[in-house]
């Protein structure tokens, strides 16, 4: 059995359950913690799961922000000191992670609050999470406004990169289940991956082979 929903079957269901069925259709997303600080010095720590690849050559990241208000601090911090990072969830923050998306005052640092560390390194201005073990330190390049929905989209320029050694292949590809990065659906589902195979660049009457994965 099937269950079929239209535009106008949507609109009749509750917001809750609605913001749930929409949410999860996009299939597993990226997750990361975005920390960024106030020109005053107060840090914020918030959990994204709308970011996505823009470019490698200039790097740049995507991030799509909700409608304000109610006033979000992040988006304001980036806006005021153009610096945030972007830092992996793994299996032993998740929990401290999803905290992050409750509502607090601004003076209020989720990092205190979550019992995650600010780690400051090469002179960046935004906290890291000492415990995520891939960093990205990004600075703000420029923002969409999305006027089918008031969502803004912020695109930044990735300036630098810290991963575990063990974790790169000698191609560059970065294994991020080897570092327990986990991924999410929906609003509040929260997954391990198992990697089924790496692939050959697909070209025409070129057979496709597997790539063997970092040891």
């Amino acid at each position: 059995m099937v269950k079929h929903f239209t535009s106008e079957t949507l609109i009749d269901l509750e917001k809750h359950e609605r913001a749930h069925l929409i949410n999860s259709l996009g299939g597993f997303k990226s997750l990361a913690l975005v920390g960024t600080i106030d020109t005053n010095g107060n840090t914020n720590l918030a959990v994204f799961s709308s970011i996505f690849h823009v470019g490698a050559n200039p790097p740049l990241i995507g991030l799509i922000f909700r409608p304000s208000p109610p006033e979000r601090n992040t988006f304001s911090n980036i806006i005021e000191t153009g610096y945030y990072t972007l830092n992996h969830v793994n299996e032993s923050i998740y929990k401290q992670a999803h905290q992050t998306s409750a509502r607090y005052d601004k003076e209020v640092s989720e990092f205190e609050i979550t019992g995650l560390n600010e780690e400051y390194k090469d002179h960046f201005l935004a906290p890291y999470v000492a415990q995520s073990k891939i960093q990205l330190g990004i600075e703000f390049k420029e923002k969409i406004d999305i006027t089918s929905n008031n969502t803004t989209l912020v695109i930044g320029e990735i300036k630098h990169i810290y991963v575990p050694q063990n974790c790169i292949a000698t191609d560059g590809f970065v294994d991020i289940e080897k570092a327990n990065t986990v991924t999410c659906s929906g609003l509040d589902s929260y997954h391990k991956t198992i990697i089924l195979d790496r692939l050959s660049y697909a070209k025409p009457n070129l057979e496709i082979k597997s790539i063997p994965t970092i040891e």
